[in-house]
């Protein structure tokens, strides 16, 4: 983790020096952010409407909040439903030939990003990267799309949308409360007031009795069933993984580089392995073979489905990765709901 991250998530002792540094910064991002929205709001700039409903699925903070699984979990849900769904997304660290641009069976990490990717693969939905929401979205509604999912994108006001969803990270919630560069917040926590939905991923004592919410709240758990090699593609069960597969006392090697790192680490000791070796990355890490020289061969190395896009084209017989899916179960009726009030966006679904 680096040390900015460990000011704003864990109070790090440097903050004495980093918060009052970067706070002018922080008062100036703050206006411009306030601004900026205040000018959608009133019209002074021109929000676009889409021919199709927007969901967007979003938060209020940087880093990994769990929202590709909740994207995933939207595209599930909707398709059982005979919608047509796609997927935008800014392609973060993306370097396609050309945008808007549609993700395919040819694309790699580099060219699509690690989200979008992994969202193609697992879903088989049209996918369109680009920082022009706008004009990404009119590709999917020319591809047939009824209903397109905003990975991110909360922040980007000039698309209009039918929907927002905040996800919120149970445990690191706001870290220190405060906004860009001397907090990881991108806008205040009453942005989420405005919101249709906030999602809790994992245990969390957020939303107390005084936080005044006014729209529903929904808690998330990430479940994991199997693991899946990364070279061959072959799938274990997760207890089969555990039992037969592994030789010395389920002892692995573990990466991640996603925005919490230690969060995989610390669910792959509560499934019961033991980590010989643990390595975190920052979040989109664009690895190369020689970032992971330091792990053996002689055990399994595991990773994450996002990580595991971007290992592809040098993994190793030993590289398996761990797939995730949203668990609404503690929250059925009140998904179901959500759920119901998304399709009802679409005409010919009323």
């Amino acid at each position: 983790m680096r040390l900015i991250e460990k000011v704003w998530f864990q109070g790090h002792v440097a903050k004495w020096l980093y918060v009052p540094l970067l706070f002018p910064l922080t008062v100036m991002f703050a206006i411009i952010s306030f601004l900026r929205r205040i000018a959608y709001q009133v019209g002074l700039l021109k929000r676009i409407k889409i021919s199709v409903p927007i969901v967007v699925v979003g938060n209020i903070g940087i880093g990994g909040n769990g929202k590709t699984p909740t994207t995933l979990y939207l595209v599930e849900k909707l398709t059982e439903q005979g919608l047509k769904v796609g997927v935008v997304s800014r392609g973060y660290g993306s370097k396609a030939p050309h945008y808007p641009y549609q993700v395919s069976h040819e694309s790699n990490a580099e060219q699509a990003g690690d989200e979008p990717l992994l969202i193609f693969k697992r879903t088989g939905v049209p996918v369109v990267i680009g920082a022009d929401r706008v004009q990404a979205c009119q590709r999917l509604v020319d591809l047939g799309c009824e209903l397109i999912i905003a990975d991110d994108g909360l922040q980007h006001y000039r698309l209009a949308r039918d929907f927002e969803f905040v996800v919120v990270d149970g445990k690191r919630l706001f870290g220190n409360g405060l906004l860009l560069p001397s907090g990881p917040l991108r806008e205040t926590t009453s942005r989420i007031n405005s919101a249709n939905c906030v999602i809790v991923n994992g245990e969390s004592s957020w939303p107390c009795n005084g936080s005044k919410l006014s729209i529903p709240v929904l808690t998330m758990q990430l479940k994991a069933k199997q693991v899946i090699n990364v070279k061959s593609g072959v799938v274990i069960a997760l207890e089969t993984f555990l039992t037969t597969q592994l030789t010395r006392d389920k002892t692995i090697n573990a990466l991640a580089g996603i925005g919490d790192p230690q969060r995989f680490f610390n669910t792959l000791e509560h499934l019961g392995f033991n980590l010989a070796l643990a390595k975190g990355f920052i979040d989109h890490q664009a690895f190369t073979a020689d970032d992971l020289q330091a792990f053996s061969q002689d055990i399994p190395l595991l990773m994450t489905e996002k990580d595991a896009v971007k290992c592809a084209g040098f993994a190793q017989d030993n590289f398996w990765y761990l797939p995730v899916d949203a668990d609404f179960s503690t929250n059925n009726e009140l998904i179901s709901n959500v759920i119901n009030n998304i399709v009802r966006l679409v005409p010919k679904s009323i």
